[in-house]
């Protein structure tokens, strides 16, 4: 029944649209030096109200357009403004492709309408919408920019650390965070050492971060989601770009397939990205101080993609990749994991029809296994597919959005607790979700209310999603905001909230080896859950600043955790013993509450970002109320970015990132670790154990503030009209600063993140 309501009233929108006295003008924004997608730019009919703004492929739509001759312009800086004459007619469906070319005459100062245009008509909460400028405007490791830094200064975002770090978004842990590359499921998009991610800066197109609240089209998990897009190969020309730095090196190589012909509009393409590390072996060399055995982390990453474009604009691409990563600690820790996976996406524009089609399909495998001295091997395996359909229709300034998505994997998984019991899970697991958005401005509100439905098969659960977003835009220069959802996921992580160094990372299928009750009542489902409330309000301020603030509730009212008090196998002789003592899984509640505040200005050649987070998180295990070790309670960044050069060819960035102290669970002591591995023919009166650790109250010691100032310097030469040099030396730790990475529990030696660490590399484009 609620699926033919949805229908009738998607129906009888499209109807209202069919025969309204109106036309439509739709197309795809291109520069015209490469044929690549132009995002986020200003599109509209000049004189008139009418616009948009391209997405992350420069596909834009202006509907429900009164007959008329119009001038369709679109702008962006840097280059020329076009203006294309166009006639629109009853029931008209006008199909555009637009070239942007590189504007001759600098011109000094220029308002970025489709930003501010942007801010008015999108409900935008909790979202930072990322491009490659951004990107380069954060210090980097030997120059060479990289999403997993522009990401520590995202508003919420907790990083806990240089080496083996993870991310912590508005209090969820990095297994409720979803990551998406082309739409397919990325499972670790970090490498070990905190500083790279797995995706080449060069090829990304534009990045959304959704830090809570965000609406029906995203689902599966429940604290956050980071839907990254990556660019086509140049259709025009072969080019590439080569870079070397005292980290790492990379080489990209793209170009057409079939040329683009911009009368007809064809064309296919390729992208080909390698990059490599050798930190283990440079490290000896320009960094002794740090380890005189060197860094003992090394990775590699390969990405590739096929583009073919037809002359309406619809597209097909076709892309795979290969990440893996190496940390070797000598005779103390060896983790290895790899990732592959392959798929297709698609955009398809029909000839008579208003509707956006997009879909995708992927499969991805990752495996992952820890060893290490005094503990059991742990193991851990995803692999499996995703895929999605949905349908845009654009009714004027309104938007409908639904689909559908599928995904089906399987975990294999091997783990000891702290107290040496076995943890293991084989299983498959299906999911199926229908979704609809709908995005209504009325007057000064913008309404986006939105609902999701899923069904988990191997847990035979369904999870109804209500969603819902909010502006209403008080002046051109002032704006509240709110959003709402509720959120579900079928996927926990490995990991060991024991560990004080955490670099294993797997994970499992929501499981039946639950207890059967939790604070005194019956657990009815297996799933994941929790509930978003954002509300915030954006200030357009004097001299070309802005202020975001956003406070937010997450209340996580079911989750799934390792049993770390497990002493007995699930088995009839111990079925009188407690649930919470042999299960294998434990059931527990939590919140996440707090305010940020983004202060940015973004004008001319300089850039400022200042973001303050205050929060504050904790879980309750239905024995003990304990904060998690990620839980810091305040977070400062400060970015600043600056161009100068009488060309215009230097550019400097600096960062300075203060924290308090994460909370870390004390060794009470230590024992002889009798394992037993013969039964009850064990004779404990001559068998050696190992050594077992005492722990005290969960998470209640503290570590000390943490706090680093990043710098680095780029200076471009022009070789040619189509190759560039870029220089670069950076700094990170500039006042060797020594933050705490760990106490060692045996020997009780404390172990510092990095210290200074000066880096510099070359990159040429061609």
């Amino acid at each position: 029944m609620r699926f033919k309501v949805i229908f009738v009233f998607i129906f009888s929108l499209l109807c209202g649209s069919a025969f309204a006295q109106t036309g439509d003008i739709r197309g795809f924004v291109y520069f015209s030096e490469n044929a690549e997608a132009a995002i986020y730019t200003s599109v509209y009919l000049k004189g008139t109200t009418y616009g948009s703004t391209t997405d992350l492929n420069g596909f834009f739509s202006i509907s429900r357009v009164p007959p008329g001759n119009y001038s369709l312009m679109v702008t962006f800086v840097g280059y020329d403004t076009v203006n294309v004459s166009i006639t629109i007619k009853e029931d008209d469906i006008i199909t555009k492709k637009l070239y942007l070319k590189k504007s001759v005459i600098q011109v000094p100062e220029i308002e970025v309408s489709a930003e501010k245009e942007e801010a008015k008509t999108d409900v935008k909460v909790s979202v930072t919408r990322v491009t490659p400028r951004e990107i380069k405007q954060v210090p980097a490791i030997g120059g060479e920019p990289d999403l997993a830094q522009y990401l520590q200064i995202v508003p919420g975002v907790v990083f806990t650390g240089d080496q083996g770090g993870q991310f912590y978004i508005r209090g969820g842990s990095p297994v409720q965070n979803k990551v998406l590359l082309d739409g397919m499921v990325i499972y670790n998009p970090f490498h070990s050492i905190g500083l790279f991610s797995v995706f080449d800066q060069d090829i990304i197109r534009g990045v959304d971060i959704y830090t809570g609240g965000f609406n029906a089209e995203y689902g599966g998990r429940i604290s956050s989601v980071m839907d990254i897009t990556t660019r086509d190969g140049n259709k025009k020309r072969f080019s590439g770009k080569a870079g070397i730095n005292t980290f790492t090196s990379k080489l990209i190589l793209e170009g057409p397939i079939s040329k683009l012909d911009e009368e007809s509009g064809g064309s296919s393409s390729f992208i080909l990205s390698g990059k490599t590390s050798y930190m283990q072996q440079s490290s000896k060399v320009f960094y002794k101080y740090i380890n005189e055995n060197g860094l003992p982390y090394n990775f590699n990453d390969l990405y590739g993609k096929i583009s073919m474009n037809n002359t309406s604009g619809s597209k097909l691409n076709l892309f795979g990749f290969r990440f893996a990563d190496n940390v070797d600690y000598s005779d103390i820790t060896k983790l290895d994991w790899i990732s592959n996976g392959y798929g297709a996406n698609f955009v398809l524009v029909p000839a008579a029809s208003s509707v956006l089609l997009e879909g995708n399909f992927a499969y991805s495998d990752y495996k992952v296994t820890l060893d290490e001295v005094l503990k059991r091997p742990r193991s851990s395996r995803i692999k499996g597919f995703n895929g999605t359909l949905s349908f845009d229709y654009f009714l004027g300034k309104d938007e409908v959005q639904y689909g559908f998505e599928v995904q089906g994997f399987r975990t294999d998984f091997d783990f000891y607790n702290v107290l040496n019991r076995a943890i293991s899970q084989t299983e498959n697991t299906s999911e199926i979700a229908g979704f609809l958005r709908w995005k209504k401005i009325a007057g000064k509100f913008v309404l986006e209310p939105g609902f999701r439905s899923s069904y988990y098969a191997s847990l035979s659960e369904f999870s109804a999603e209500p969603r819902l977003g909010i502006k209403y835009n008080l002046s051109d220069k002032l704006r509240l905001k709110a959003a709402a959802g509720i959120y579900s996921q079928n996927l926990l992580s490995a990991s060991s909230d024991r560990d004080v160094v955490n670099l294993f990372y797997g994970f499992l299928s929501g499981s039946d080896n639950l207890p059967k009750q939790f604070d005194g009542k019956d657990v009815t489902s297996k799933l994941q859950a929790a509930r978003h409330a954002v509300a915030g309000i954006e200030m357009d301020l004097p001299h070309h600043l802005s202020l975001n603030v956003e406070a937010y509730i997450k209340d996580f009212t079911q989750l799934e955790n390792l049993n770390r008090d497990k002493l007995y196998n699930d088995t009839p002789e111990n079925s009188s013993k407690p649930d919470e003592l042999k299960k294998d899984f434990i059931i527990e509640t939590g919140t996440a509450k707090g305010i940020d505040f983004l202060l940015k200005y973004d004008y001319r050649k300089f850039f400022f970002w200042a973001v303050y987070s205050l929060g504050y998180v904790n879980r309750f295990d239905g024995i003990r109320t304990y904060t998690p070790h990620f839980d810091r309670r305040h977070n400062v960044n400060l970015v600043a970015s600056y161009v100068f050069g009488k060309k215009l060819n230097w550019q400097a960035n600096a960062r300075w990132n203060f924290g308090s102290g994460f909370p870390f669970t004390r060794t009470a002591g230590f024992y002889e670790l009798l394992t037993f591995n013969n039964g009850l023919n064990s004779d404990y009166t001559t068998a050696n154990g190992s050594l077992g650790t005492l722990y005290g109250d969960l998470n209640k010691g503290q570590l000390p503030t943490y706090h680093r100032l990043d710098f680095s310097l780029t200076r471009t030469f022009v070789l040619s009209d189509r190759s560039t040099m870029e220089a670069n030396v950076s700094l990170i730790n500039t006042y060797d600063r020594q933050n705490i990475f760990y106490v060692d529990r045996v020997t009780n030696k404390r172990v510092d993140q990095l210290p200074i660490l000066p880096s510099a590399g070359l990159n040429i484009t061609f």
